[in-house]
């Protein structure tokens, strides 16, 4: 565009009876980090990022393993997440100075190597080094708070004292179990006496995850005469297991699908071994670059003893971040790049490329296989359908749809399909009549012996036919003759074809 025609847009914005002042504008925000949320201003320079993983990691903030509050210890939550062994990020934004999260750490500094290593770090994966692991690395724990009150306002907790010498090794003369105690399923769990009935009630444990009693509080309210209640906290301990979920706070999600042993790692020249295994294929298409700055940053920090400023567009096309943290780790005596030397753990050869290694603060999400595990042989079934419960606080199964049916079906598992959805499922012996192919019409016909009055016969007869003579045993869901019963109530006959054989 031109001038002149610059003049002429003048021009016609004049004639509309306002002025646009060039360089002037009436609003502003306070800074450029005002349109951000509370939980954006966290992520460590999300200008950097894809706006998908920024969004990603805006929700993962919220379900983060970390300090949830102070008085965790007095606390009587129905579940409560807590990361034992948290640290403060070296690479972070203002932001999280301002609102002093330092006070409530919600993840820990980790070495990682960029690097394609057993493949056990391919899809979101990662691999969690053995040894960090046991050290103390994403440790966490799972605080649950259960109520029991009594039925009667006289009744009260105590111990039975006619078993003193069995219940004394559980617990307390209260009735109530000791603090800090294991707790395992089958074993009494607490003591009343029930003054209903006039004798000492024992209930026990019933629970299949280890855990330990954190603390006893016993109730109070403000009524007259008020039932007994008592509150049990229980400690449940949460270290890594494969399966748990971690995410860096650019939105790298992954769960861990290995905890490999810190003598097959990859090692530095200085013997360094990675606490995470991240593979490289995470960032081409996810385009964080905001992960690869603090990879660099966060090594640098850890080598100058510094904390980097993460807020968003403090650097610009000619004055970059990579170039910034490039230039300390070079003052440090590292390279410019962040990569480094490494050497296999497997056979102690120098790997052939560079690897990009630094510290990344990782977080530990709250979504954990003990708490998502389902499996089942047998259980509870449905008394309508004879088909499993669903749920797995039941006991249920898992559902087995149309799509794995088509599945099953397309790969020649024929005897899997039928495993799945007749054995494990509602399978039942039915009559049918092959002469005229009814389920229902086959029923059992008790007859008194004229030779012996006291006692009786059984045979089986068709309805329909009148007689049975063509009158066999079939194997089939117990859905499908429940399916025939409901046509038949509409007047609609359902006919099998069948035939002895």
């Amino acid at each position: 565009m031109s001038y002149e025609d610059d003049d002429l847009a003048l021009n016609l914005i004049n004639c509309c009876d306002f002025t646009i002042f060039l360089g002037v504008t009436t609003h502003m925000e306070l800074s450029k980090t005002g349109f951000l949320s509370n939980l954006a201003q966290l992520i460590p320079m999300p200008d950097c990022n894809q706006s998908p993983r920024n969004m990603y990691q805006c929700q993962m903030g919220k379900q983060t393993m970390g300090t949830p509050c102070h008085n965790w210890d007095l606390q009587s939550e129905t579940k409560l997440y807590r990361l034992q062994t948290p640290s403060s990020p070296l690479f972070r934004p203002v932001h999280h100075d301002n609102i002093n999260l330092d006070d409530f750490a919600m993840g820990t500094n980790a070495i990682v190597a960029v690097i394609s290593y057993t493949g056990y770090d391919m899809e979101d994966a990662m691999i969690i080094n053995k040894a960090s692991e046991e050290r103390g690395l994403g440790h966490g724990s799972i605080y649950k708070s259960e109520f029991v009150e009594l039925d009667h306002p006289s009744s009260y907790f105590v111990r039975d004292p006619e078993n003193p010498k069995k219940l004394s090794l559980y617990l307390d003369s209260d009735g109530l179990p000791y603090i800090g105690r294991k707790m395992r399923d089958g074993e009494p769990h607490y003591c009343f006496y029930d003054s209903d009935r006039s004798q000492y009630v024992v209930k026990t444990f019933r629970g299949k995850e280890e855990c330990f009693l954190h603390s006893v509080k016993l109730c109070g309210n403000l009524i007259k005469n008020p039932k007994k209640v008592a509150c049990l906290t229980y400690r449940v301990p949460r270290n890594p297991s494969v399966g748990d979920k971690f995410a860096s706070r650019a939105g790298q999600k992954g769960i861990c699908s290995h905890k490999w042993p810190a003598e097959d790692l990859p090692f530095t020249e200085t013997g360094l071994v990675p606490d995470i295994v991240f593979n490289p294929h995470g960032f081409p298409s996810r385009m964080t670059i905001a992960m690869m700055i603090e990879i660099m940053a966060g090594k640098s920090a850890a080598l100058h003893g510094l904390v980097h400023d993460a807020t968003p567009f403090k650097f610009t096309e000619e004055d970059t971040a990579i170039d910034y943290f490039g230039r300390l780790l070079e003052h440090g005596g590292y390279n410019y790049y962040g990569t480094e030397t490494m050497y296999s753990g497997i056979d102690g050869r120098e790997m052939t490329a560079q690897i990009f290694f630094g510290v990344v603060h990782y977080q530990r999400l709250r979504h954990m296989v003990s708490d998502k595990w389902q499996v089942r042989s047998t259980g509870p079934i449905n008394i309508l359908t004879r088909q499993p419960l669903q749920g797995r606080k039941r006991g249920g199964g898992v559902r087995f749809g149309e799509m794995e049916r088509d599945s099953l079906i397309s790969h020649g598992a024929s005897f899997l399909l039928q495993d799945r959805l007749l054995h494990c499922s509602d399978e039942t012996m039915a009559l049918i009549c092959t002469s005229c192919g009814s389920l229902l019409g086959p029923v059992t016909v008790v007859t008194r012996l004229a030779e012996k009055p006291n006692q009786s016969d059984t045979k089986e007869v068709c309805r329909i036919c009148g007689h049975g003579n063509n009158i066999a045993e079939i194997q089939i869901p117990y859905i499908f003759k429940f399916f025939v019963t409901q046509l038949a109530s509409c007047n609609i006959n359902v006919r099998v074809e069948c035939k002895n054989i």
